[in-house]
Formats: structure tokens, C-alpha cells, sequence
């Protein structure tokens, strides 16, 4: 992994403290803001508390903080919360605040002790250790399969893992296919149905980074290729991967940042999100 900066962490006092009976929202989506539009005209609500419920619409301002709770209406995701640098503390105001708000939350790179904080807080909050995620799934929609998440090596999975989360928060039920690197290419070729069946697919891998390129090849699919920092002195922390990758001849791979699994896992969950609504006449997933 690249070298992480060091991060002075405030001290504790520097936090806002919550009101003594902070405000409860109901989640913001498109559904819920007809509902609540359509209140307003059966007169079902009067003006001044439909703004109550749309004031802090656009941004809820913490001070260390400005939540951008409008992101899921304009997106169709809500905002993530990158736990490096913050404090525990910092990470788990953030993260009520959000779930107070939305059915879906995402912390990613946090430790256990932002969880443990976080769960104080928000008691349905989970941690997936292996992603070093935190998150709090209310959704009650059911998943939509179609993303596989694939890594070259046992070392790239906690990477992968932060991608594979990150896609079944966002909607996706995630098929995972770990240690198939290029080294024991007849692993990879055992799985061809599971590779074929695929609306998008994740390939994590460091060392040379040739997995994307081959798997690129075995499918219809896009592939989103992730060049990890895993690697001996001339990977130079996931460049060479990463060039690697970016010079793939094959046809269909995209190419994300060294280790940006997150953007990785959102862009699969959003392919295969447009796959599954596609209009029947287009031949759909």
C-alpha cells in the first residue's frame, strides 16, 4: 500500500456535540419527496412543515463536516464517507447524521474503533473487517444480480472486498471469484459461466496487473480494472499494474485509480443498475 500521511487527530472537544434531542429525518429519495409533495397539495401538510422536512435538503452543515444529503436524489446513492484521516468520533457523528436521513450508509478504510463508535451511535451500524467497511443497510429492495468481483491473489482480497461491498450497498448482489491470477490460468477458465454471466465485472490484481486484460477477453461485459498496490520494488506500489492496465489491447477495460475499489464497486453497481432497466425492447440483462 502506498504510504499513509500521518493525521494530527483533533482532540475530542473539537467535535460538535449533538443537540440533547437532535432532530430525527425521514430518508430523501425521489419516492419520498413525491409523497411529500403530494401531501402538500391534498393539503395533507402545510407549507411551513413541508419545509421543516426540506430544509436541510441541500447540506446539513457540521462545522468539520458538510453532508451532502440532496446526493442521493441526484445520483441515486447517498454520500460516502472516507473514514482516512478522520477521527472515530468525527466518523461516527458523520455516519448518524447520514443514516438518520438515508436508508443506505458507507464508511470505507475505517478501523474498529470508528465502528465501535459509530455502533454507540447507530446500534444497526455493521463492520466487514475484510473490506474495512463500516455500513448500515435499511434497503428493502431486493438485490439485482449481475456484478462479479474477480482478484488475482489471496493478498489482492481484502481490496477486493472494499469493491464488493461497496457494489451490494449500492444494489448489487455480488458474485466473488478470488485467487484466479494468470499464474493458474485453468482456476480463471473453470468459472467461464459465472465470467459470462456478468452485466459488470471488477478485476483486482497487482504484480504485472495482466488479469483485467485476460478476463477483458473472455467476455461481453465491461471490465473495470483495479491496479492494486500489492507487489515487490519494480510494481513501485501499483504502477506498473497500473500502466499495465491502462495498455491492456483488449477491447472493453476501463481503468480506476491504484486501490480505488470504491470507484470501482459504485461504477459496476451502476452498469449493472442501467442493465436491469433497460427497456425490454433493448433486449434488457
Amino acid at each position: 500500500m502506498f504510504p499513509v500521511p500521518s493525521f494530527t487527530r483533533p482532540a475530542s472537544d473539537t467535535i460538535p456535540p449533538l443537540p440533547a434531542h437532535p432532530r430525527r429525518y425521514s430518508p430523501i429519495d425521489e419516492s419520498r419527496l413525491r409523497d411529500l409533495l403530494q401531501s402538500l397539495e391534498d393539503r395533507a401538510l402545510t407549507v411551513d412543515e413541508a419545509l421543516t422536512r426540506l430544509r436541510d435538503l441541500p447540506y446539513e452543515d457540521l462545522g468539520f463536516a458538510a453532508l451532502d444529503h440532496h446526493r442521493d436524489l441526484r445520483t441515486g446513492f447517498p454520500e460516502v464517507v472516507l473514514g482516512l484521516g478522520k477521527t472515530p468520533e468525527q466518523i461516527a457523528v458523520i455516519a448518524e447524521r447520514l443514516a438518520a436521513r438515508s436508508d443506505r450508509v458507507l464508511v470505507t478504510r475505517a478501523d474498529v474503533d470508528a465502528y465501535r463508535a459509530t455502533k454507540e451511535r447507530v446500534p444497526d451500524a455493521s463492520y466487514q473487517a475484510a473490506a474495512r467497511c463500516i455500513t448500515i443497510d435499511r434497503a428493502k429492495q431486493p438485490r439485482l444480480p449481475g456484478v462479479v468481483v474477480c482478484c488475482a491473489g489471496t493478498s489482492d482480497l481484502p481490496v477486493a472486498e472494499e469493491a464488493a461491498v461497496t457494489a451490494e450497498i449500492a444494489g448489487s448482489a455480488v458474485e466473488r471469484m478470488y485467487d484466479v491470477g494468470v499464474a493458474g490460468l485453468h482456476r480463471l477458465l473453470d468459472k467461464l459461466p459465472l465470467l459470462h454471466g456478468a452485466n459488470a465485472l471488477v478485476v483486482v490484481a497487482g504484480m504485472e496487473g495482466a488479469l483485467p486484460s485476460v478476463v477483458a477477453g473472455l467476455v461481453s461485459a465491461p471490465v473495470i480494472a483495479v491496479p492494486t498496490s500489492i507487489g515487490y520494488g519494480a510494481g513501485f506500489n501499483g504502477l506498473a499494474p497500473l500502466l499495465a492496465m491502462l495498455n491492456s489491447c483488449a477491447p472493453g477495460v476501463s481503468v480506476v485509480n491504484i486501490d480505488n475499489v470504491f470507484g470501482a464497486g459504485y461504477l459496476a453497481a451502476v452498469i449493472n443498475r442501467q442493465a436491469w432497466t433497460q427497456p425490454e425492447s433493448d433486449g434488457g440483462p
